[in-house]
């Protein structure tokens, strides 16, 4: 079986070569491969967001597919619809573009609230349901959502039934300069994503993401984690906390950072680098927070600055 930490360092360097300088947002991606975890990818036009996915689903060989919402979507447009078949006189199930397994939810917020929630079955059960029928979706099976955090025109925020459901939100962010003028030569004969092959299978991703489960989690942690997690909900800046699933989210993504980086156990400082990006799309700031401008990303970081860190020995 491939060991952690190999596979993280060679599904990076299959991602670098086509998404130059992003190395702690592909991390982030590849912590979300590892839990089975849908990431939201939230940034401006033109930063590699949907280069990043189809990136990634070519490394590892896996069905990619895209999902581009508009407001006259309709969730059958999503999930699929059964057809009446003339000759042998029954209804068949044409699946719909969400039956890949790395989907690419393009500019989610586009759609209507009716078809988000289309969504909201199959990224937590990994399965849909259509005219009673239940079909499960392959595995691995990781949603890769985008959304444009500047215009706001023509789009519908997403509920927070369906935001607690993303394990990560990850922002790309512009290139340095040096960057920028790598990504321009990189470019110069063909896109570089021409050149990527697979390094890895579906069943080898199935395989590390279960190896990861075994990663040690102190007590000491599990309980730094859930503080972590309960602060968000008794802030007087915070009109809805992160839920019982943001600690799982936490206990899962510490597991797969300390597997990426080559150790058996969860230290704080995992919990630390993922906290913001776990827990920031978890809270709802409350009217007298937002007029006072304070973010989401400010809470949590109070929240860590306030919060004791664990001492004593992590390992079993």
């Amino acid at each position: 079986m491939t060991d952690a930490n190999v596979f993280g360092e060679r599904i990076l360097e299959n991602l670098e070569k086509v998404v130059i300088g992003k190395r702690n947002a592909l991390e982030l991606v590849v912590i979300g491969l590892l839990c089975q975890g849908h990431v939201l990818i939230e940034d401006v036009p033109g930063v590699g967001k949907t280069v990043m996915a189809r990136t990634l689903a070519r490394s590892l060989g896996c069905i990619f597919t895209r999902i581009q919402f508009t407001p006259d979507m309709l969730p059958s447009d999503v999930t699929g619809v059964s057809i009446f078949n003339q000759e042998n006189r029954s209804f068949e199930f044409r699946p719909g573009p969400l039956f890949g397994q790395i989907v690419l939810a393009d500019e989610i917020n586009r759609a209507t609230p009716k078809t988000q929630a289309a969504l909201l079955e199959a990224m937590d059960e990994r399965q849909v349901t259509v005219d009673g029928i239940t079909h499960p979706l392959p595995r691995p099976f990781l949603v890769l959502a985008t959304q444009n955090p500047i215009e706001y025109e023509g789009t519908f925020p997403l509920p927070e039934a369906q935001l607690d459901r993303f394990l990560l939100r990850v922002r790309l962010g512009y290139p340095s300069a040096h960057d920028e003028i790598r990504v321009l030569e990189s470019h110069q004969l063909r896109h570089p994503i021409d050149a990527i092959g697979p390094v890895f299978s579906a069943d080898e991703v199935l395989a590390v993401a279960e190896s990861v489960k075994s990663i040690y989690v102190a007590p000491s942690i599990t309980r730094y984690i859930v503080e972590l997690t309960r602060r968000t909900r008794i802030s007087s800046d915070v009109y809805l906390g992160a839920s019982p699933r943001g600690s799982l989210a936490l206990f899962r993504a510490g597991q797969a950072r300390a597997a990426l980086n080559g150790r058996g156990h969860v230290l704080p400082d995992d919990i630390k680098a993922l906290a913001q990006s776990i827990l920031g799309h978890r809270i709802i700031t409350n009217p007298a927070a937002r007029l006072r401008e304070v973010t989401a990303e400010r809470i949590v970081q109070e929240i860590l600055l306030a919060t004791a860190v664990p001492g004593g020995s992590y390992t079993s």
